[in-house]
């Protein structure tokens, strides 16, 4: 199998480490990262977090396609800021290493009031890294984004779970929804471009990259 060179990552719901774990992806995969929606830009933006965690250089980082200045839904976002996202302004970029997306949010934000964020995924055709909280509620959630993708054929690569590690939720999630959990990230601290990778060689996530088939 060849290596993994571009993938979508989506959380399941809000706040559930997505940009932590786009980092993580970045680093491990030595991938370029685009945000193409930005909501809010208090502190700069996902990019400017994920190139602070890992030190990264600002050629590795892909200009955002959209830069909303309220921390909102996208699609109400660009009304306050008086402007449309256009999916003819978020074609993949060109690109000449592993590439990391990073989405607003969830699978079924809004990015016009006709228009899902899962629609530009279809649009795209890359495989999804599926990102939830591993505890209490993640079942109901990423199940139903499980079915949301499936029911569009969108590829799901897997699933990661971010947080304490939880006894049960990872072994319902696969027999549930026929998934791999890929990867668990706990807890860090510190929170660092050194931990990161220390879980990256510990989880051993490059073998599991090269199993499975991605672009």
């Amino acid at each position: 199998m060849t290596r993994p060179r571009r993938l979508v990552i989506c959380g399941t719901d809000t706040d559930v480490g997505k940009t932590v774990v786009s980092a993580w992806f970045v680093q491990g995969l030595d991938a370029s990262y685009w945000k193409p929606v930005q909501s809010g830009l208090e502190g700069g933006g996902d990019a400017a977090r994920v190139q602070q965690l890992l030190n990264l250089p600002r050629e590795r980082l892909i200009p955002e396609a959209y830069r909303l200045s309220k921390p909102v839904s996208p699609h109400w976002a660009a009304e306050l800021d008086g402007v449309t996202i256009e999916a003819s302004h978020l074609s993949l970029p060109r690109c000449d290493r592993a590439l990391v997306v990073e989405t607003a949010g969830g699978l079924l934000v809004p990015l016009g009031r006709d228009w899902l964020q899962i629609d530009q995924l279809q649009r795209w055709g890359l495989p999804v890294l599926l990102v939830g909280r591993s505890g209490l509620g993640t079942l109901n959630h990423t199940l139903l984004s499980i079915e949301a993708l499936r029911a569009r054929a969108i590829p799901l690569l897997g699933l990661v779970l971010n947080g304490p590690p939880h006894p049960d939720n990872p072994r319902s999630l696969e027999q549930l929804g026929g998934v791999p959990v890929l990867a668990q990230l706990p807890i860090l601290e510190p929170l660092s471009a050194a931990s990161l990778a220390a879980q990256w060689t510990s989880q051993n996530l490059a073998d599991t990259l090269q199993q499975r088939h991605i672009d």
